[in-house]
This record gives structure tokens, sequence and C-alpha cells, in this order.
């Protein structure tokens, strides 16, 4: 007699939030519904090298990552303009350093601005980072809150495996953002019969 194990979806994703200095990375792993921790941390580069140095140490350091921990799935958050356009390109050279780590690895990337991400872990758009360990920590059941860095990376991880794949994957059909919160998109203007 044949017997067939159930088909299980299992997933490792890696969550990372890229940053010039510190660089967070997270990795779960999801089985059906249940999601598991596996680790986290944050990539320091030096403040005293040049910017070359720095991205390099960022790949390197997922490269590690990513051989170490062997996902099958990347997760980045997705950097918006903020008011310095300097710190902003070098936090999309950092990010984009990242993405790299992950394409040489032939890994598929995703990519959540942090509203999604805040939105699909805490529920709410506009979290505060005490928040978000807070809801990672449960999620995860871990003894305690991780680092906010290492915290987001793990956010991010949580929303690609609640959510699908990528910018847009999330449950938001039908909605947009007005205020930076996700409201109804639908016109409610009256037709007259």
């Amino acid at each position: 007699m044949l017997v067939v194990a159930p088909f299980v979806d299992k997933v490792r994703i890696l969550g990372i939030d890229p940053g010039l200095r510190i660089t967070g990375f997270g990795v779960i792993e999801k089985i059906g519904t249940k999601l598991s921790y596996v680790t986290s941390g944050c990539i320091r580069s030096p403040d005293v090298e040049g910017l070359p140095e720095r991205l390099k140490v960022i790949l390197e350091s997922l490269g590690e990552v990513i051989a170490t921990y062997c996902p099958t799935q990347v997760a980045v958050e997705r950097v918006f303009v903020n008011v310095n356009p300097q710190s902003t390109l070098l936090l999309g050279q950092a990010r984009g350093t990242a993405i790299c780590a992950a394409v040489l690895a032939q890994l598929p990337v995703s990519e959540y601005t942090a509203l999604q991400v805040k939105q699909a872990v805490v529920g709410n758009g506009h979290a505060k980072k005490e928040q978000v360990q807070e809801m990672v920590k449960r999620l995860l059941v871990l003894p305690g809150h991780p680092g906010a860095d290492a915290a987001d990376a793990l956010a991010c991880a949580i929303a690609h495996a609640h959510g699908g794949q990528g910018l847009g994957a999330l449950a938001t059909s039908g909605f947009r953002v007005r205020g930076g919160r996700l409201v109804e998109g639908r016109s409610r203007r009256r037709t007259t019969v």
C-alpha cells in the first residue's frame, strides 16, 4: 500500500532592512501557516572606510548569511526619499547592494514599503519601532525583543510570509494610501438612476 505524505509548503525567507551603517537581517521559516525564527542580526559597516568598502562589507556579509542559512526567498524594505537627498542616495546604494547579494545567489527578491510591513505585522502603518519589536517577538515566540534593525528585517520577512510576492501584493487591492493610511480606494460618488 502506497502512503502519500501531505504536501507541506515550506519556505525560508531572508528579510533585509538596508542601511549604510547598519543593515538588519532576519531569517524565518514558514511551514504551512506556521512561522519559526531561524536567525537575525546586524551587519555593521565601518564608519572610517570609503563608500565602496562599506558596500563590500554589506555584500560579503549578506552573501555569508545566504550561504549559511539557505533562504529560498528574499524580502527587502523599499526606501522612500527623505529630507536629505544625499542620505537617500547613500541608502539606495546600500539597498541595491543588498538586492545584488540576493540576485547573485539566484534568489527571488520582493520589495515592501515600511507602511506595508508595519500594516502586515502590527496592523498600523504608522506603528512605532517598539510596537514592531513587540509584535515580532510575539509572532515568532521569541524570549526577548530583537534589536530595532533586526526586528525591522524580521518584520519584512513576516510581511512577505503573510502577504505574498512583492510590492503591492499585500491585501491592498481596492485600497489607496491617504495621509499614510490605507483607505478604501473606491470613490463614493452617487450615481443617479
